[in-house]
């Protein structure tokens, strides 16, 4: 008969990279308390790599040895499994438009769930709970666009809007100024410069 802890890899095997493996997804293999301390004695010993209380990732396996499942890949699904909106950091949006040099040091992400922090070997994860506004549009530039502008603020997003109005397709633009009456006034207004005039 198979231990507790080689149930709980052979489920973790089967699931995508980056999967988070929690204590209330095992209950079909054991009791919570006996669930709890395994997912805890695997840790200890890196056959799981424990991403915050109570969330562990099983690591990939190399030639090289291990090394942690991508971040992108973890958070994807973390946001699936929590049932959460999860988007990159405005600061990653604007790099990612080409609205700044500047490249974030630390992996951040927004989130409609709590703010948390995780730990993907050496790479550290901060998840920021954010408004429902900056959260708009997950996966698509129209939502890059909003929250780069959320993270350069009312001073430089007027510039970046007139950079911005130049490189994109007119239906990444009308799908941003669609979204004005869900965005703070000062964001609303620099965007309507976006709009045709009739």
């Amino acid at each position: 008969m198979q231990t507790l802890s080689k149930k709980i890899l052979k489920h973790a095997t089967g699931l995508p990279e980056g999967a988070p493996l929690v204590a209330k997804e095992l209950l079909h293999l054991g009791n919570r308390a006996a669930v709890d301390q395994a997912l805890s004695r695997l840790a200890q010993r890196g056959r799981l790599l424990r991403a915050s209380r109570g969330i562990y990732v099983l690591p990939v396996e190399n030639r090289f040895g291990n090394r942690a499942p991508s971040t992108a890949k973890m958070i994807e699904n973390l946001a699936k499994q929590r049932g959460e909106t999860i988007v990159a950091h405005g600061a990653s949006s604007a790099n990612a438009l080409g609205l700044t040099t500047q490249v974030p040091m630390q992996a951040i992400y927004l989130t409609s769930g709590p703010s948390r922090r995780l730990k993907l070997g050496a790479q550290k994860v901060e998840l920021r709970h954010a408004p429902g506004w900056q959260l708009i549009y997950p996966g698509r530039a129209a939502g890059d666009i909003v929250r780069a502008l959320a993270w350069l603020g009312p001073e430089k997003a007027g510039k970046a809007i007139r950079s911005l109005g130049v490189k994109l397709p007119p239906a990444e633009i009308s799908e941003v100024t669609s979204a004005r009456a869900r965005l703070p006034t000062w964001m609303a207004q620099e965007i309507s410069v976006l709009v045709p005039h009739e």
